[in-house]
């Protein structure tokens, strides 16, 4: 090849490079900066967790890692059910771990569900059908690990950074493996979903040298760290004043990532992997190759002819993603740097602080108490705090506001189960007051009987019980109204100032092997059985049970209420807990009835001795007299022997 044609080979090779995506994109101007829409998003993947399989588990174990970067946030939980029949755990444990002060919405999962927490960081308005656990103050992730060991199997961990939604699903991944083994930047599959409270960055920018308006948002979804198909649904709102803009979406993830678009405008599709409308979910289009590089997505942006990016964001792995834009076919929109003399001063939260009014109710009394901290945390000073008389005020204990009423003061609205009235707070930062209405049930019109039962079927009452004999106890509201949920929150049983008290119930859970929680009854009436051991000593001859109870309405309210019974005890030696221990009267007749039978066994030997010996006058005397002799003794020895069998035997015994 003559030197001509070698400079024309080079000179075409230089021409298709300098028209490739990636010399292209090099070539593109775009300075990002922070724009108006705002992107929202569900994701999977957490800082570090891990997912098992566990289907023997009676017990499946849910653990929160949380990390909040303010020290007051607001965390709404959703714990879902499968809707497919199938063996389920007989309990679902969530513990929630956290450093700083939350204030926690649970949605009603409407099944039995077990919280564990520390009350001192997390307040929590409670809800019929979950019960609550305190969790003791840990310091390390092993400390919590070690100690959810022990309440069941541990299924899911998840450490989640500034939540702000978690969804937990309660349908345990076949595929998983067997324990959990925390991973970094785990994907939770469909495990649990989460919305970070903080929102992506989105930014935009003009691109140069091109004319027109055409806008295009850019939506980079990078590669998770499990290559799984996944569908992400994109939710796209433009509020245009013009009509339909010409708008350009351009959606690139990794190749296992399928698009389900939603839109409100109509718009040119770009994507990756293969995509469909939510009008039409079934008709899949099959997407083209993208760069997978921002300037790449930049240059081809440009080479649809756009002049504007409107909105350029990446994003973990997510399931749905929003986008939402204020305005569209004017231009960029860009968010102004705020322009500031003064610093900025932080505000109080008066939504937050208002979520911690949280009345209590019993002895027709409702009580209210705000932890000063709490309010410090949220950076409010409150000015007075009040029912809605306002001769009524709260009474400053030192590290704590206590408001506090009956039922018949401060303008309590009384009605034939609820209690009614209005708190108000005024607050430095707000010139009107925050209100917000507050109730009780009333409990005067309802009675609680606590009566104890010797068999499971609850048909006679008693007073008394046998150490080592099982008890079943029932809590009864009179009148039953179906409204009202009672349950057991603690009981014990005094046995005087001799004795320990026996702990039966605590935080609505048994304590011990010997406790077990029952079903309620067809009217509602809360129940357990306990074993009550017989190693105590002094024996007790009577003891006082008694049980403290919480009724929930269906709107959330609470009341609680102590009800006690005499209980008369009697110790007639029956095993206690374990099965193999004794009171000692029962050691001591068990030992004077060995002792009996062995001097009994022993006298009959020597009746049958004394009456089938040889006759004493035999002849001749001498030659038949030693023999005699040595027999006698022989068979006296024989006979000591014998008899020393039973005691020893009884002693042992």
């Amino acid at each position: 090849m003559d030197r001509s044609k070698l400079s024309l080979v080079v000179a075409l090779l230089l021409a298709v490079c300098s028209l490739s995506p990636t010399s292209l994109a090099e070539t593109v101007y775009c300075d990002l900066q922070p724009v108006d829409p705002e992107v929202t998003y569900i994701t999977t993947q957490v800082s570090e967790g891990c997912v098992a399989h566990v289907p023997n588990a009676t017990t499946e174990v849910h653990i929160l890692f949380l990390k909040f970067p303010k020290d007051m946030s607001k965390l709404e939980l959703t714990v879902q059910m499968p809707k497919q029949n199938g063996t389920r755990p007989r309990e679902v444990l969530v513990v929630i771990s956290t450093e700083k002060f939350i204030f926690l919405q649970l949605q009603n999962p409407g099944f039995p569900l077990h919280l564990a927490y520390d009350p001192s960081l997390v307040t929590f308005q409670k809800i019929s059908g979950v019960n609550v656990t305190q969790l003791p103050v840990f310091t390390t992730k092993i400390q919590v690990l070690n100690w959810a060991r022990t309440r069941g199997a541990i299924t899911s961990t998840a450490e989640l950074n500034d939540p702000q939604n978690i969804f937990l699903h309660l349908d345990q991944a076949p595929r998983s493996p067997s324990s959990c083994s925390p991973e970094p930047l785990m994907d939770m599959g469909h495990t649990l979903e989460w919305t970070p409270r903080t929102k992506a960055l989105v930014q935009g920018c003009r691109l140069e040298g091109v004319a027109g308006h055409k806008e295009v948002h850019i939506l980079r979804v990078l590669p998770g760290p499990e290559p799984r198909p996944r569908t992400v649904t994109v939710k796209v709102e433009l509020r245009c004043a013009l009509g339909d803009p010409g708008a350009v979406l351009i959606l690139q993830g990794p190749p296992y990532v399928s698009w389900l678009i939603d839109a409100n405008h109509n718009m040119q599709i770009l994507t990756t992997g293969e995509y469909s409308f939510k009008i039409f979910p079934a008709n899949n289009i099959r997407g083209v190759e993208l760069p997978d590089t921002p300037q790449g997505l930049l240059a081809e942006a440009r080479r649809l002819n756009a002049s504007v990016v409107a909105s350029f964001v990446e994003l973990p792995v997510a399931n749905e993603v929003s986008l939402r834009a204020s305005s569209c076919g004017s231009g960029l929109q860009t968010s102004p740097p705020p322009v500031q003399t003064t610093p900025p001063k932080e505000t109080c939260d008066q939504e937050l602080l208002m979520s911690l009014i949280q009345p209590k109710c019993s002895d027709d009394i409702m009580t209210l108490v705000l932890k000063k901290d709490l309010i410090s945390t949220l950076r409010c000073s409150i000015m007075s705090l009040t029912f809605w008389d306002p001769s009524c005020q709260a009474e400053d204990r030192g590290d704590q506001f206590v408001l506090r009423s009956a039922y018949s003061n401060c303008g309590m609205e009384v009605t034939e189960n609820v209690v009614n009235n209005e708190v108000v707070v005024n607050l430095l930062s707000s010139s009107s007051p925050q209100r917000k209405k507050v109730q009780c049930i009333r409990m005067e019109s309802f009675s609680l009987h606590l009566g104890l039962y010797l068999t499971p079927q609850f048909l006679q009452a008693s007073n008394t019980i046998e150490l080592g004999q099982q008890g079943f106890v029932q809590v009864s509201m009179s009148p039953s109204i179906p409204e009202l949920m009672l349950q057991l929150d603690s009981c014990h049983l005094d046995l005087g100032p001799e004795a320990e008290t026996v702990e039966l119930i605590q935080s609505q859970a048994a304590k011990g092997s010997c406790v077990s929680l029952l079903s309620p009854s067809l009217h509602g009436d809360a129940r357990f059985s306990f074993l009550l051991r017989g190693y105590m000593v002094p024996t007790p001859k009577a003891g006082t049970l008694i049980c403290t109870v919480s009724l929930r309405s269906r709107n959330s309210l609470e009341a609680h209420r102590t009800a006690s019974m005499r209980l008369n005890i009697v110790s007639p030696g029956m095993p206690g807990c374990t099965g193999k221990t004794l009171v000692l009267p029962a050691v001591l007749g068990i030992t004077f009835g060995a002792f009996l039978i062995g001097a009994l066994l022993t006298a009959a030997l020597w009746y049958i001795y004394s009456h089938t010996r040889p006759p004493s006058k035999r002849e001749p005397v001498v030659a038949v007299a030693a023999p005699a002799s040595s027999e006698s003794s022989s068979t006296n020895h024989s006979i000591g022997s014998t008899q020393s069998t039973p005691c020893s035997t009884s002693s042992m015994a």
